[in-house]
């Protein structure tokens, strides 16, 4: 069963990254800009899980978090730029299921995520997913990549690289994307560092590395992975 999270966060590039994260991981996500686009979103998405900033304009992480405790106790992950205890305590009191401190490990907090979804749907949560385009197949929770059923070895980069591009396959991403979502931040000169972990990727798993058939160049903007109708 496929999980929805719901992100609340007023900073775009985090927004971003996050959706970007939970979705390479097999999670379907909705967001939300401040508290009150949280408190909307929740009422009529119905979201098994949220992930709110505590400051938000319009309205509070806390103060959306209080009003959606009122009404259910799905988990609550708080985000957070502060390290006080006392705002610990307060989201605790509130029912937050964890607090993050920004800034903070995409990975980590998907892992985070999952455990947290463990604990309170228990084996519904621990599914595995399975991404396949063509003979090229991606298991999420092993990290385990095969072409045409043999095992493949990536290294980390090259993994996440190929799990972001087969999640959305014909969904075009530009190189500064792929930079942000591999590291959590993106500078303009170091955006051809993705030309070459897709070099090292198709070499990885493409028939011939000069015509790939999965990772394809979309000139002058990225990448993108073929899906299997084209």
């Amino acid at each position: 069963m496929t999980r929805k999270i719901l992100i609340a966060d007023d900073e775009q590039q985090i927004l971003d990254t996050v959706r970007a994260y939970l979705e390479s991981a097999g999670f379907q996500t909705v967001t939300a800009r401040n508290g009150r686009e949280a408190l909307f979103a929740f009422r009529h998405e119905q979201p098994d899980m949220i992930i709110l900033d505590v400051m938000m304009p319009e309205m509070d992480g806390w103060e959306a978090a209080r009003l959606i405790r009122k009404e259910s106790d799905l988990p609550i992950l708080f985000l957070t730029a502060r390290v006080d205890d006392v705002d610990k305590i307060t989201g605790l009191e509130i029912g937050a299921d964890e607090y993050v401190t920004k800034p903070f490990s995409p990975r980590v907090l998907v892992a985070q995520v999952r455990a947290i979804l463990r604990r309170v749907y228990g084996e519904l949560s621990s599914e595995p997913t399975i991404w396949r385009v063509g003979d090229l197949e991606l298991n999420d929770e092993t990290r385990l990549v095969t072409v045409g059923g043999e095992r493949v070895e990536l290294t980390p980069s090259e993994f996440d690289l190929l799990a972001i591009l087969i999640a959305r396959p014909g969904r075009v991403f530009t190189r500064m994307e792929l930079l942000e979502r591999l590291q959590g931040d993106a500078f303009v000169g170091y955006e051809r560092t993705i030309d070459v972990h897709v070099k090292n990727l198709r070499a990885k798993i493409e028939q011939n590395p000069r015509e790939p058939r999965h990772v394809e160049t979309v000139y002058g903007i990225g990448y993108r992975m073929r899906p299997d109708d084209d």
